[in-house]
């Protein structure tokens, strides 16, 4: 695999771009209407707000008060589902999201008077939807990987908007789908975006079941697999392995090999790989230790027990075993 580290994560590592589009935000036709609708239908909630906080401070006898109320009581009505639906679907499409809005949600908007919508979509994640020039579209899951790393750090802290849509909020769906893309087989349990590779590609984190999982990472050519094992083994950090699925995985590799299959694994680490394969340690329940160079599909193709394995990167650290003996020196005449 490469040698290349993959980036810890970091609140640095997880700086959310924001994806946008070429093309500036301008709807049309009945797109126009809505968007037209929608934001009569926010100012409309904005005066019938500053109305309730008038209150009864206008006198009865005031009838140019009375007529403001009334011009306030004749706003149009709320933008129906399907409105919010289109009017999100317009700056989902600008944004070059690639999401066909199955259900939106008007959340409201920014500071600078752009409506915000929250949209779940037919396939992949859903977004925070930003109606700005150019417009904007947040990808759920990397918010909620964001939110996760902010709450690891302080429970208590401000994350932000966060999308609420039931679709939007099941990450795992997401990230299976991402790993069936990368190639993985296993039952995917869990999943989150967890930060960015040192050449900015996104990176998710795979959880399995009963198995060793793996960090996959967005190419632009397809998917990067790593395996928990070699994460951890280049220093990282996997939350949904454990070490009892690391070790089935290996075991189970083993099992095609009979000389590598004579050990129960109890501890493995990822020594490397070379022209020749990858190296694992493992520590085995009875008896001494071994390493196993595999060949790229995990087919067993040499085992060395640790006793004479001292040389193989550095040889074997779960299982003691005495040194080799110096090589003597040529006698000389």
């Amino acid at each position: 695999m490469s040698k290349s580290p993959l980036v810890a994560v970091s609140m640095a590592a997880l700086s959310l771009n924001l994806m946008s589009g070429g093309a500036v935000f301008a709807a049309s036709g009945e797109a126009e209407a809505t968007q037209t609708r929608t934001q009569r239908a926010a100012a409309a909630a904005a005066a019938r707000d500053q109305e309730a906080q008038e209150g009864d401070t206008e006198g009865e006898g005031a009838p140019e008060a009375g007529a403001n109320r009334r011009n306030r009581n004749s706003q149009p009505a709320p933008p129906t589902p399907e409105e919010i639906a289109a009017s999100a679907q317009v700056v989902a499409t600008a944004a070059a999201s690639g999401c066909q809005v199955t259900s939106a949600n008007l959340l409201g908007q920014t500071e600078e008077n752009f409506l915000t919508y929250e949209a779940a979509c037919a396939s992949g994640p859903g977004y925070i939807l930003i109606a700005s020039t150019p417009p904007r579209a947040i990808d759920c899951v990397l918010l909620a990987g964001q939110a996760d790393i902010e709450r690891s750090r302080d429970p208590a802290a401000d994350v932000g908007t966060q999308c609420l849509i039931p679709q939007n909020t099941d990450v795992v769906r997401v990230v299976r789908a991402y790993a069936a893309e990368a190639g993985i087989t296993c039952t995917v349990d869990q999943g989150a975006s967890i930060g960015k590779s040192r050449d900015e590609n996104l990176i998710y984190e795979v959880g399995c079941d009963g198995v060793d999982g793996a960090w996959i990472e967005r190419l632009p050519t397809g998917w990067k697999l790593t395996e928990c094992v070699q994460v951890v083994g280049q220093n990282g950090t996997c939350r949904f392995s454990t070490a009892a699925e690391q070790n089935a995985t290996l075991k189970a590799r083993f099992a095609s090999s009979a000389e590598a299959a004579a050990c129960d694994p109890t501890q493995a680490r990822y020594m490397g790989a070379n022209a020749n394969g990858s190296f694992f340690e493992a520590k085995c329940a009875a008896g001494n230790g071994v390493i196993v160079r595999f060949d790229t599909q995990f087919a067993v193709q040499q085992v060395y027990p640790c006793e004479v394995a001292q040389r193989i990167g550095g040889g074997c650290t779960m299982t003691v075993v005495p040194p080799l003996p110096e090589t003597a020196a040529p006698a000389t005449r």
